[in-house]
């Protein structure tokens, strides 16, 4: 029988390294690696297809809000199936589904927001606020309000505009990407951007950095600002207090839209449904939301926008009254069933609560491995958590990326069953909600013994030293 599955497991592995192109390949070493195959998972473990079980510390990515096999999900998706899988949602035609779910965020959105255009993802999601903002000034008289202002290290995605919002500059090398229109403002990262500001100044120099773009730019050809609450892929950062509040009253005084990505942060990751309004008091003009929506069971996002923006947008056109945006599989009747029933699981059985519970102590958990000399920043919030490596504390001097920190980080815990995410120097933990004390403990004793394994090879390699 272990003969047969190894044999099982190679034909698939091969199967995948050699016709399936993954998202963000190592092409540096996937020809001979490949990847991990993953068979199945129930509530924060998976299992590869030799059986060995690990603790799941990203959530798949950032999404599976609920845990891994869910059976009521499954039976959701099994009685949408027989009932209606799929029907057009253009013009004359929709579903209970998408109806439902669609009133479903409006109730859970601030109150300017009523209205919900769906698409299979996050990328898709920011690529309709957009197209919608261009549009909407476009109708009102104000062609020249194009410009959208991003940050470093923002990311909202990976398709064509999406990727060019995104703030990584590493990911853009040799795409042509449209960077005319956006502008990059400093990351709101503490550990290396503030340097010997207080957190005040350090705000007041975000603010005043972002307000100098506007005036010099004008805001005539300004149309919106994109900003996660927390930056996920970018480092898990977490801004200075009081920040995205200034930054949606600097918008607000110069007649720009506000987006909020809540990609990854709606759906109880930071203890919320929705984080703007409940954690930063501000009501933004768009809201997109894709990952915890679904919990990664189907692939569903959502772009909701304002009464004021609907409005404009909605008015016939004598030339063309149609609005002519729109794709295959928006709102697909089986997407919008599961997507009900997550957060009817989410909202019954209390997931915000539970996060808001032991979030705190997840942190300090974390906080308790800054005693490791390699260990530079602790940061993030409830179960949206990072570490970030460092070759010494005392200068914040990193390592070189050839060799690889966070990779190897991975590759220790990965043997010990706990999966992570590497990025750079950067160790991220985002959990299933499902994650109680004692995986945050077993997370917690891994990750430590995965440090101290790390820095012996690094001693024995000779490339680090104490």
């Amino acid at each position: 029988m272990e003969k047969q599955l190894k044999s099982k497991e190679k034909e698939i592995w091969t199967k995948d390294k050699n016709h399936v192109i993954h998202p963000y390949t190592n092409f540096e070493n996937f020809k001979t690696e490949g990847s991990v195959i993953y068979e199945k998972g129930k509530d924060h473990h998976i299992y590869d297809m030799n059986g060995k079980e690990y603790i799941d510390g990203i959530a798949g990515l950032w999404c599976v809000n609920i845990g891994h096999g869910n059976e009521e999900i499954s039976q959701a998706t099994a009685d949408q199936s027989r009932k209606l899988a799929y029907y057009n949602t253009f013009e004359d035609a929709g579903s209970i589904p998408a109806a439902d779910l669609g009133a479903k965020i409006a109730g859970l959105c601030p109150q300017n927001l009523n209205h919900v255009f769906f698409g299979t993802g996050g990328s898709m999601a920011n690529d309709t606020a957009i197209k919608m903002i261009h549009y909407y000034f476009n109708l009102i008289g104000k062609p020249k309000k194009k410009k959208i202002i991003s940050r470093d290290l923002a990311y909202h995605g990976s398709t064509y505009l999406a990727h060019a919002l995104t703030g990584i500059r590493p990911t853009h090398m040799a795409f042509d990407l449209p960077f005319d229109m956006i502008h990059y403002l400093t990351a709101p990262y503490a550990y290396r951007n503030q340097n010997e500001l207080s957190e005040t100044e350090f705000c007041d120099f975000l603010i005043d950095e972002m307000e100098n773009y506007i005036l010099k730019e004008g805001e005539d050809n300004i149309a919106c600002f994109i900003a996660e609450p927390i930056m996920g892929a970018g480092g898990v950062i977490v801004p200075p207090r009081g920040y995205h509040k200034r930054t949606f009253d600097l918008c607000k005084k110069h007649d720009i839209f506000y987006i909020s990505d809540e990609v990854v942060t709606a759906f109880g990751r930071l203890g919320h449904m929705v984080s703007s309004e409940e954690m930063f008091g501000i009501q933004p003009d768009v809201i997109i939301m894709a990952k915890g929506l679904s919990s990664g069971y189907v692939p569903l996002g959502a772009t909701v926008i304002s009464d004021e923006i609907y409005e404009v947008i909605s008015r016939p056109k004598k030339e063309n009254p149609y609005f002519s945006h729109g794709f295959t599989y928006s709102g697909h009747p089986l997407c919008c069933a599961v997507g009900l029933k997550n957060i009817e699981i989410l909202e019954r059985d209390g997931f915000c609560q539970h996060v808001q519970k032991w979030g705190p102590y997840f942190e300090q958990q974390l906080k308790s491995l800054s005693d490791l000399e390699i260990v530079g920043d602790v940061r993030g919030s409830h179960y949206m958590l990072s570490l970030e490596l460092v070759a010494y504390k005392t200068t914040k001097f990193a390592f070189e990326p050839e060799i690889g920190i966070a990779k190897r980080v991975y590759h220790h815990a990965r043997k010990m069953g706990l999966i992570v995410r590497p990025i750079g120097a950067l160790i991220v933990l985002s959990p299933p909600l499902t994650f109680d004390k004692t995986a945050i403990d077993q997370s917690i004793l891994i990750l430590r013994k995965s440090i101290e394994l790390t820095m012996d090879d690094l001693l024995k390699e000779k490339i680090w030293k104490h």
